[in-house]
């Protein structure tokens, strides 16, 4: 599975502890992240992830473009809705591309911990 990280500045803490509690089972998968948020996720919880641009440099575009290939399979976005962000476009084209490809988008913890255990739920009934 190919999943793409997000976060916004004042969400990374969570993102780094939602991914250290679900690390295990991220390490099996493809992970992508946005500059900050890789680098992150690589030294604090261990995980590997291919880092692309920030967002406000056009990391959330990127992820849509592979997103819009076929090239993602899933999408956590940790989003700061309190904060205004510069690249607000893009974060809205990012989300309303997942909508358009059927593509599952947790935006806050409560959702990603609701798509992480389904994804585990799902895997231990196939095995």
């Amino acid at each position: 599975m190919n999943i793409a990280l997000i976060s916004h500045d004042r969400k990374k803490d969570d993102m780094v502890a939602l991914a250290r509690r679900h690390a295990d089972w991220l390490a099996c998968h493809r992970l992508m992240a946005t500059g900050t948020t890789g680098g992150r996720l690589q030294a604090e919880a261990g995980l590997a992830a291919e880092r692309l641009l920030s967002g406000p440099l056009g990391g959330d575009l990127q992820i849509g473009a592979r997103l819009a290939v076929g090239e993602v399979d899933a999408v956590i976005f940790l989003r700061d809705p309190m904060t205004p962000q510069p690249h607000e476009p893009d974060i809205n084209a990012l989300v309303r591309a997942c909508d358009v490809h059927n593509i599952p988008c947790a935006t806050n913890v409560a959702s990603a911990e609701l798509l992480l255990a389904g994804w585990r739920l799902a895997a231990a009934t196939r095995a």
